[in-house]
């Protein structure tokens, strides 16, 4: 029996997949990288009796990264990263070992066919597996084609089998397309982040920056928020002046006219107008007009507009409202995220999707009546040639979503009626008066037809006073005509969905990538999300834009970046060369990035005037180790050592706090250790600011703290305090934090387990001796009097914190509280052998005992 391997995006996908096409009749088992499962089912395809197995990745295999020495920032001139440097595809997420997995399915498969989602960066995932799985497939005959694409927009019954019935090819020109925006936002963002990092991270400690990075994309987004900032700081206030008048007939409640004229400029002017106006004691009605007008329902839904809406109205940031939908999208609930289209097709069933929400109650009634009276069809949009627009595939409740699930499902859902209803219809009457020479008017809506607003009452016609019936000739008694004085406002800073908007205008990036831009300079401390989701740039981010527009306005400008999103176009079309495009690209940049690095003093003008001199910035706190005097730490992002005797600046691991570390000294090069810690409940360790920055053995790596130091006598290094192989991961060693007592521990020092043992304990060492079970150093105790579990009311006991059973029930494994990933500065390392490595050997991984503390993971 033939073998058909099929794999999507994500596993929530591939499981929802599998139950479609096989009935819900297929079994189930986890791969071999833990992260994806694998369905399967006998079925039939292509006229055959196959066996397929439906699987997943974890979005892209693979990731795009200079080779070896070529990430090494201190090794390499920037400007090398445009040619020089080779690039080579990595796993994005080793741990994964997806490439591995792939292999290992598709070994023997016939058919592949690619479920990835339906848009430019799926079909450069397709090519990703494929280049994973091709080499282990069978081979079949020359003619028989072996791979599939399945195009579909929803997780429903109907769809998947539509795809599966109208299998197609997975887009080359598409997938090369994303290629090209791969290599050239890391070659060009990665040369302009790594220059103005260093040189003004080298200069400035108050930056409260860890990257000053640069973005094909990201920079001309915070150039639009900038723009605004500055409209508003250049925007002089001018004084008008407006004439106000009231009118009365009879007993009926005043009414408040608007001047034809709106405003003047000129006081005297104006006062001219209010003496002329008041020689008139009563007015006459001019004319009463009457329309009937139409209030059109919207277009249907696309990523852009949801996003906007996500912002302004539900108080999301783009990045979590996308993340909200794509999970959304991955239940069945709504149909795929990531469009632009804004028209449905022809043969899209409206009035089946509307069924779907017929005994939803927060909406029933609304949708009775619309199938009831006929659906109307909804208003032509554009047909972007993607996806069709967003929207709900079947009906659901809070309790299923959660709140803010719920809140963007909510959205979609009524957005979707509303498409289908028919537009708000009112009648505005205006009433025209004269007085004096001047002309002036008043206008009230009443609603005719509330149409879509029903299902989006916010955007429905506002209730307001009834004006009085009146017809033309009628007299009105002059209340009161007085000159008001007002000035013009500043515009407000941009909130994230006029940024969204101008950023859909203007082609920098693409409805997925929007949110990410935006993220990134919220990341980056260029601007500030403040109240009503408004974004107000930072000094940083100022700056920065400032200094763009003194060297070479088209860094910050949106121009070159539409026209490179235009060329990128052309590559998924056919129409443009791959390789053409990219080194027209990077051509262009490189020139640029010569120009600004021989430019750089103009922005470092700007610099010098915002931002303090690293020697003035900073508190002492430790000694240096050539010149005895102390060093200032600069806690400001990223944090860091400066001394200033000496002009040198010592990296030191970020997101955590740092304090001297009892006076101790490094044996190797005399400056003060600092102790790192992540907070109470997390991990601690010291490290020498010297060897931090500069590994002093060759098994070391930058980023180091003592805990990974392979010093062979040092009472701080990994030789003195390692106990024994990490429980968890494959190339830590859980290490002794000396500073933790009374509440003892040891951390693996390449993740973050944490495992918690001897409270109360008086001392805790490690001892010269090792386990003969599981060759882990050996941890003499002097434990409390009072709390000592040991028998006979004894207080000391050497033994190993795996095997010895008295030691069973006071050790407890955790896992630290970290609040970012690379919390060493250097991401994880590889690398220093400890106590039981290289010495004794590998020790083994401990079992049973530490098996057992599984339970107490939290």
């Amino acid at each position: 029996m033939r073998t058909v391997l099929m794999v999507a995006e994500k596993p929530s996908l591939a499981q929802s997949i599998a139950k479609i096409l096989s009935k819900g009749s297929c079994t189930s088992r986890k791969g071999l990288n833990g992260a994806c499962s694998v369905h399967e089912y006998s079925g039939s395809f292509q006229g055959q009796t196959v066996r397929f197995k439906m699987t997943s990745v974890c979005g892209h295999v693979m990731s795009l990264d200079f080779t070896g020495k070529y990430n090494n920032w201190d090794k390499v001139d920037p400007a090398e990263l445009f040619s020089k440097a080779p690039t080579e595809k990595k796993e994005a997420n080793p741990k994964l070992n997806m490439v591995k997995f792939l292999q290992v399915e598709a070994r023997g498969s016939d058919y592949v066919v690619l479920w990835l989602d339906c848009d430019k960066e799926g079909e450069n995932i397709c090519f990703e597996v494929l280049d994973a799985i091709h080499p282990v497939m069978n081979k079949g005959s020359v003619r028989d084609q072996s791979v599939f694409r399945a195009k579909f927009s929803s997780i429903t019954d109907t769809d998947i089998w539509n795809a599966m019935n109208r299998l197609g090819e997975p887009n080359r020109n598409e997938a090369l397309s994303v290629d090209a925006r791969q290599e050239l936002d890391l070659r060009i963002g990665c040369a302009f982040t790594r220059f103005q990092t260093k040189y003004f991270q080298g200069k400035y400690g108050n930056l409260d920056s860890s990257l000053i990075s640069f973005g094909p994309c990201q920079t001309p987004t915070l150039g639009f928020c900038v723009e605004r900032h500055d409209k508003i700081q250049s925007f002089k206030p001018e004084t008008y002046w407006v004439l106000q008048a009231k009118v009365f007939k009879g007993k009926d409640t005043p009414l408040t006219l608007d001047w034809n004229r709106v405003r003047v400029f000129d006081r005297e002017v104006g006062q001219m107008f209010v003496n002329l106006a008041k020689t008139s004691k009563e007015t006459q009605v001019e004319s009463v007009s009457k329309k009937e007008k139409a209030k059109q329902r919207p277009q249907a839904l696309n990523t852009v507009e949801m996003l906007r809406v996500a912002s302004s109205a539900l108080g999301m940031g783009p990045q979590h409202a996308m993340q909200i939908a794509e999970r959304l999208y991955t239940q069945g609930y709504i149909s795929y995220p990531r469009t632009e289209t804004t028209h449905y097709p022809e043969n899209f069933d409206l009035k089946a999707t509307l069924k779907q929400q017929i005994n939803n109650p927060v909406w029933a009634e609304e949708v009775k009546v619309l199938l009831s009276t006929g659906i109307n069809r909804p208003r032509k949009g554009s047909d972007a040639g993607d996806h069709p627009p967003i929207t709900p595939m079947r009906s659901a409740s809070e309790g299923e979503l959660g709140s803010d699930g719920w809140r963007l499902y909510e959205y979609i859902t009524r957005h979707f009626i509303a498409t289908v209803s028919q537009d708000c219809k009112y009648l505005q009457t205006t009433i025209d008066f004269k007085i004096g020479m001047e002309a002036f008017s008043c206008s009230g809506k009443t609603l005719i037809s509330a149409g879509y607003t029903t299902v989006m009452p916010w955007q429905g016609i506002p209730l307001e006073e009834a004006l009085p019936a009146c017809e033309r000739g009628d007299t009105f008694t002059v209340d009161e005509i007085k000159l008001v004085e007002r000035q013009t406002s500043p515009p407000d800073y941009l909130t994230e969905a006029d940024l969204i908007t101008l950023m859909e205008k203007h082609g920098i990036g693409t409805d997925a990538s929007i949110p990410v831009h935006i993220n990134n300079i919220c990341q980056r401390n260029y601007v500030t999300v403040e109240n009503g989701r408004r974004l107000k740039p930072t000094n940083l981010g100022i700056v920065l834009v400032h200094g763009y527009y003194k060297i070479d306005a088209e860094l910050v400008l949106p121009t070159i970046r539409s026209a490179v999103e235009k060329q990128l176009n052309l590559i998924a079309q056919g129409k443009a060369n791959y390789q053409q495009v990219l080194q027209h690209g990077l051509e262009i940049f490189k020139r640029k990035f010569h120009y600004f690095v021989d430019s750089i003093t103009s922005m470092d003008e700007l610099m010098e005037v915002s931002f303090s001199p690293i020697a003035a910035t900073g508190k002492p706190l430790s000694r240096c180790g050539k010149c005895h005097r102390f060093m200032k730490y600069i806690q400001a992002k990223p944090c860091r050592l400066h001394c200033s005797h000496c002009d040198e600046t010592y990296s030191l691991p970020q997101n955590g706090a740092i304090k001297l570390y009892k006076e101790l000294r490094c044996p190797l090069d005399d400056f003060e250790l600092v102790l790192w810690t992540s907070g109470a409940r997390g991990k601690s360790y010291p490290l020498c600011p010297y060897c931090f920055s500069h590994p002093p053995f060759r098994d070391m790596k930058k980023g180091m703290g003592c805990n990974e130091c392979t010093h062979p006598s040092c009472q701080h290094s990994l030789n003195s305090l390692g106990i024994g192989q990490c429980v968890e991961c494959d190339g830590g060693v859980l290490v002794l934090d000396p500073t933790s007592g009374p509440k003892w521990r040891m951390a693996c020092n390449k993740c973050n387990v944490v495992v918690h043992f001897f409270e109360h304990a008086h001392k805790v060492q490690v001892a010269q001796e090792s386990c003969d079970a599981c060759d882990a150093s050996l941890v003499a105790v002097d434990f409390n009097k009072t709390r000592t579990p040991l028998l006979d009311g004894e207080t000391q006991h050497t033994g190993c914190v795996f095997c010895d059973p008295v030691f069973q029930d006071v050790v407890e494994l955790k896992h630290a509280t970290m609040r970012h990933s690379m919390h060493r500065g250097g991401g994880a390392r590889r690398g220093g052998r400890g106590r039981g490595r290289g010495r004794r050997g590998n020790p083994k991984k401990p079992k049973d005992k530490m098996a057992a503390l599984a339970a107490y993971f939290v």
